[in-house]
């Protein structure tokens, strides 16, 4: 069975907003709280703020961008985030878009995959404490991270495509997914995942699989939804090659078809709390060990009432 979590549906711009969903996560059935990169206010230092407040849960980075922080800091700031809340975390990392390396590095990273699979394993051997690797085209560590006292660290990769599937089987903890059907994780990206992780013969990592949901609401067409919440992404060339793997091809020109092929191929899920746990419990059956609910699109209509009150009804209905 998958356990259920909650993403913090915005990005912060001070750290006492997300209050209310570090107080949701202690208090229902959520199994974590998971926050993406934000750069209003960084998401260790709210996570740190919410323990300040009292709220300490089990969280996840999903994910954090390599070109921020060099892997050292990486390691140092999840294993901080570990001893402060004093509960496990998935500390998830991606490359970023291609525009946003060559914004901050100057170029992008020539091979994605090799720039990923150095960063995550001088990651998780810091974390672990073993010797440093050997110095790689794009990074190199020869420091050691000092042990501390800490609940676990889980060191995780956004996934969205087979290659990236395929090194994080090789390295990962954790494959990290954004609006990804379940079919599609059935059928490419977990076999992927075995296949990496049978190469470098070490256990396939764990799945989280970040789903966008919606429930109805008089009046309200759930091509809004899709598109409140994913625009920016659909309108990204890796997150559109993945979804045409999955059978969505997505017209950017015409944005409300778009959305309606990304509904009914499973990518957001809509509808009353019980179909939407139904189709949730698609995503158990292919294979995903951590459901995280993201309601992106109706805190930025609604607001957090709503969205806490869609979070409560959709836990019910998936623990029934």
């Amino acid at each position: 069975m998958s356990t259920y979590s909650i993403l913090m549906p915005f990005a912060p711009t001070r750290p006492e907003q997300a209050l209310p969903f570090g107080a949701f996560a202690q208090w229902s059935s959520a199994h974590r709280l998971w926050q993406g990169q934000a750069t209003l206010h960084e998401p260790h230092h709210t996570f740190t703020h919410m323990a300040a407040g009292g709220f300490r849960v089990p969280v996840g980075l999903g994910v954090t961008l390599m070109p921020f922080r060099h892997p050292y800091d990486a390691a140092l700031q999840a294993q901080s985030l570990a001893v402060t809340m004093g509960h496990p975390v998935v500390a998830g990392f991606g490359p970023g878009a291609k525009v946003l390396q060559e914004g901050l590095l100057g170029a992008p990273y020539r091979s994605q995959l090799q720039a990923v699979r150095e960063y995550v394993t001088i990651v998780r051997g810091l974390l672990d404490g073993e010797p440093a690797p050997p110095p790689g085209e794009y990074f190199t560590c020869k420091a050691r991270l000092p042990k501390v006292p800490r609940p676990p660290v889980e060191v995780g990769l956004g996934v969205l495509r087979p290659g990236m599937a395929r090194v994080a089987g090789e390295t990962a903890d954790v494959a990290i997914t954004w609006l990804t059907p379940a079919s599609y994780l059935r059928d490419t990206l977990i076999p992927a995942l075995r296949e990496g992780a049978e190469a470098a013969g070490r256990p396939v990592p764990r799945v989280v699989s970040i789903v966008p949901i919606a429930l109805d609401r008089d009046g309200s067409d759930p091509r809004d939804a899709v598109l409140t919440a994913n625009s920016g992404h659909l309108s990204l060339p890796h997150y559109r090659d993945m979804l045409s793997r999955s059978g969505i091809h997505v017209d950017t020109a015409d944005p409300r078809t778009a959305a309606e092929q990304v509904l009914k191929g499973g990518a957001f899920l809509a509808g009353t709390p019980g179909q939407v746990a139904g189709r949730l419990r698609e995503f158990t059956e292919a294979g995903v060990d951590e459901i995280v609910l993201n309601t992106t699109a109706t805190y930025a209509r609604f607001g957090v009432k709503s969205a806490l009150e869609e979070l409560e009804k959709v836990l019910r209905e998936v623990s029934s």
